[in-house]
C-alpha cells in the first residue's frame, strides 16, 4: 500500500497539468514570451535541463524565443527536496514576411571588406548576452523607452531577392532624431558602443539575470558603463545610425541567447 501510494505521488508531480495549476510563473506560453516566477528560497529551477538563475529571495525568469518548440520542460527542485517537474505547451505565432525583389546585391549582402568586422561585432554580442548578473532590477517593471509610430514588429522579417534575411527581433519605433529614449526598466548599462555595422550608436541595459533590453541606433549615448539606470531616465537619443533608411528607436529584449518580444512587456500604446 505504501509502495503504490509513493508511485502515484511521483506520477501526479511529472505528469503534465495546465501552466498555471502546477507552476509558479505568471506571463505567457508562447514564443517570444517572458515568465516571473516565484519559488522558494533556496530552489534550483531548470529549463530544457538548462540551470536557470535564482535569487536568494526564490525570483527567476523562464523565456521562450521566436522560433520556440511547441513544448518546453520545466523542473523546480525545492530546498527541502521536493521536485515539480511540468512540460509546458508552448502557443506559436504567426510573423509578418515581407517579400522585395529586384534589389542591387550591396543592399542585400554587405561587402567583403566588413564581414571581418560584423563576425567580431556579433561575437561581442553574444558574449555580452550570456552574461548575468544577480539583481532582479526587473522587478520594479517596463515602459516604453519611446512613444511613436510602430514601424517594425517581433518576429518579422524580409526575403530579399528570394533569399530570406534574419527575423527582427525588437520592435521600432518612429521617431525624430534627437527625441529622448528613456532607460525602459531599472538596471545597469552593461554597454555603449559608438558605431555597430548593423546597429549604429548601441546602448544595452541589464536588468539582471540575464534579462538585458538593447537600444539600437541611437544618435547620442547619455550614460556610462557601469552607471545604474532607474526606469524613465533619459539615456540617449533616438538617431538613424548603423545599417538603416530613417530615424527610430529598436528596442530588443534578451533574456541569455532567447529574444523576447518587446511589446509584451509594456501596455499598449
Amino acid at each position: 500500500m505504501i509502495v503504490r501510494l509513493f508511485l502515484l505521488l511521483t506520477l501526479l508531480l511529472v505528469t503534465p497539468l495546465s501552466a498555471e495549476e502546477a507552476l509558479p510563473v505568471t506571463g505567457p506560453f508562447e514564443q517570444g514570451g517572458l515568465l516571473y516566477g516565484k519559488a522558494a528560497p533556496g530552489s534550483q529551477v531548470t529549463l530544457d535541463g538548462q540551470p536557470v538563475p535564482v535569487s536568494p529571495e526564490g525570483h527567476f525568469l523562464l523565456a521562450f524565443d521566436r522560433d520556440a518548440a511547441a513544448a518546453a520542460g520545466i523542473v523546480i527542485q525545492g530546498p527541502d527536496g521536493g521536485r515539480l517537474h511540468q512540460v509546458v505547451s508552448i502557443a506559436p505565432r504567426r510573423y509578418k514576411t515581407q517579400r522585395i525583389d529586384g534589389l542591387p546585391k550591396d543592399k542585400v549582402v554587405p561587402p567583403e571588406a566588413v564581414w571581418d568586422r560584423i563576425i567580431a561585432e556579433r561575437d561581442l554580442l553574444i558574449a555580452l548576452r550570456q552574461q548575468s548578473r544577480a539583481a532582479t532590477d526587473y522587478l520594479n517593471g517596463f515602459a516604453w523607452p519611446a512613444k511613436g509610430r510602430i514601424s517594425g514588429v517581433y518576429g518579422s522579417q524580409r526575403i530579399l531577392n528570394g533569399e530570406p534575411r534574419q527575423p527582427h527581433y525588437g520592435i521600432d519605433i518612429a521617431v525624430p532624431t534627437g527625441t529622448p529614449v528613456l532607460a525602459p526598466a531599472d538596471g545597469v548599462v552593461a554597454l555603449t558602443h559608438p558605431d555597430l555595422y548593423f546597429a549604429g550608436k548601441t546602448l544595452v541595459i541589464d536588468h539582471g539575470q540575464g534579462l538585458k533590453s538593447s537600444l539600437l541606433h541611437l544618435s547620442e549615448i547619455l550614460v556610462e558603463e557601469g552607471e545604474a539606470v532607474r526606469k524613465g531616465q533619459p539615456v540617449a537619443k533616438v538617431g538613424a545610425t548603423g545599417r538603416v533608411t530613417g530615424p527610430h528607436l529598436d528596442w530588443r529584449v534578451s533574456w541569455f541567447d532567447r529574444w523576447i518580444d518587446p511589446a509584451q512587456l509594456v501596455p499598449p500604446l
